[in-house]
């Protein structure tokens, strides 16, 4: 009897997730970085990226819609541009699904260290990988449930900080300095300055798109999943939004004596020790949560490029039958973190934007190609839907990958040309398609119809 993933979560528990990978409080913890690049008007580069990622959240639900499996980005391009592709994508999307993990426990020991420096920042990171693994190795439903404590936490404290910070601006401006274009448009702000601020913003969204990768998992996902996209989207970024301007109101400009840790000063500002202390938890409580979605989401495209053979199928693409989960994709996971104990932040985190643009901007492109191939077949799409949006978000999301840095690129370059080796290698020097669709795959596609 063939074990396949059980469908349990809903609208609700797929946006839980998706806004859980975005981590809403690291708005806070890198406002200081993009306030002090735009000079002072952090949420108009906020507003901006939410209206680009929008275009690739419209992108990724019409994929949802065509192809209900999981694997996202991977799956869309496979199917809809070439199989051969596909693989690379997915081969690309790995830095972002497989690595991301492990900088979210870095952060999060990170901060703990911080607090604590008697304890060696590999203690944190074993024990946010450990508690993490297991807790998705017992199942989707745990994981959910974990999720909805956390997650309450973390917006308890976005709440209490925004709270104090309009306590903070009306003590000293009244009620009318709730009300002020200067955090959008700062004397000191520009287009080049908001644009690059954007260019920085946009990375807090990054995993909007991680739900796609619980299809199999969803109650009627062709409608469930293309509504959760956009609503991670919308609810994540009005958050972020929101955040920034109030805390730009309390910070007018873009001038910090430390930038990587301005939220930290200005809770001490609004707040005092105490909730110092709490934003604290908040922060280190938000990567547990981010961590717990993003292992999820990486072991399940682990799990769909092994189902597939594209990866070895007999340790990648096999459930467990007690727990119905990828317990040896999560377990993979797991062991990659501890590379972070020999890591640092910026070190981590300079790679990863590389793969989930390149698949942001294919994603998009794929679209079109499905589009195409529709009409031949003859079947009418509509073509703003399907051409005209994708096409300004494929633009858009090239434009960011053109905005990483010099090592981001070398290593992402560095990684697809090792992927373009390994496709090679199984795919007989390109004579032969890598593995096509197998049965368990189809028959989730007809259960899903």
């Amino acid at each position: 009897m063939t074990t396949t993933l059980t469908r349990t979560l809903k609208l609700p528990s797929l946006v839980l997730f998706g806004l859980a990978y975005l981590t809403p409080i690291i708005v806070l913890g890198i406002f200081g970085i993009i306030a002090e690049t735009t000079g002072g008007a952090a949420p108009a580069a906020y507003l901006v990226a939410l209206v680009a990622m929008l275009f690739t959240a419209h992108s990724y639900g019409r994929m949802a819609v065509a192809h209900p499996v999981a694997g996202s980005a991977y799956t869309y391009v496979r199917r809809s541009i070439d199989p051969r592709v596909g693989f690379l994508v997915g081969w690309a999307v790995l830095l972002d699904y497989l690595f991301l993990p492990m900088v979210i426990w870095l952060i999060g020991g990170s901060y703990l260290t911080a607090q604590f420096p008697g304890i060696p920042i590999g203690v944190w990171i074993m024990g946010f990988i450990v508690i993490t693994t297991l807790l998705n190795i017992l199942g989707i439903e745990v994981a959910d449930k974990a999720n909805y404590v956390l997650m309450a936490f973390q917006l308890l404290v976005l709440v209490f900080f925004v709270a104090l910070a309009i306590g903070s601006v009306v003590s000293a401006n009244g009620a009318g300095g709730l009300a002020s274009g200067q955090p959008f448009f700062s004397d000191t702000a520009s287009f080049t300055t908001i644009s690059a601020g954007a260019a920085i913003a946009a990375y807090s969204f990054l995993g909007f798109d991680a739900v796609t990768t619980l299809t199999e998992e969803t109650v009627n996902p062709r409608r469930t999943v293309p509504r959760a996209i956009m609503l991670v989207a919308l609810i994540g970024g009005g958050i972020f939004v929101a955040v920034s301007y109030v805390t730009q109101l309390v910070h007018p400009g873009g001038v910090f004596e430390d930038s990587a840790s301005a939220a930290s000063s200005i809770a001490l500002q609004i707040g005092g020790q105490l909730f110092g202390a709490v934003f604290l938890a908040g922060l280190v409580v938000a990567q547990f949560a981010s961590g717990l979605a993003a292992q999820a989401s990486a072991s399940r495209l682990l799990y769909a490029m092994g189902r597939d053979s594209v990866l070895p199928k007999a340790v990648f693409g096999r459930l467990s039958e007690k727990f119905h989960t990828p317990v040896a994709n999560l377990v993979v996971t797991g062991v990659v973190g501890l590379i972070a104990i020999f890591l640092d932040v910026a070190t981590s985190t300079s790679f990863i934007n590389f793969g989930a643009f390149t698949a942001f901007t294919l994603v998009n492109a794929s679209v079109v190609f499905h589009y195409v191939r529709q009409r031949r077949a003859g079947q009418q799409l509509n073509p703003v839907s399907y051409v005209v949006v994708p096409v300004i978000g494929a633009l858009i999301c090239a434009y960011l990958l053109s905005r990483l840095d010099s090592n981001a690129i070398t290593l992402g370059v560095s990684w697809l040309v090792l992927g373009v080796l390994v496709l090679a290698l199984i795919t007989r020097g390109f004579k032969a398609s890598p593995p096509e669709m197998t049965a368990t795959e189809k028959a989730t596609v007809e259960a899903a119809a």
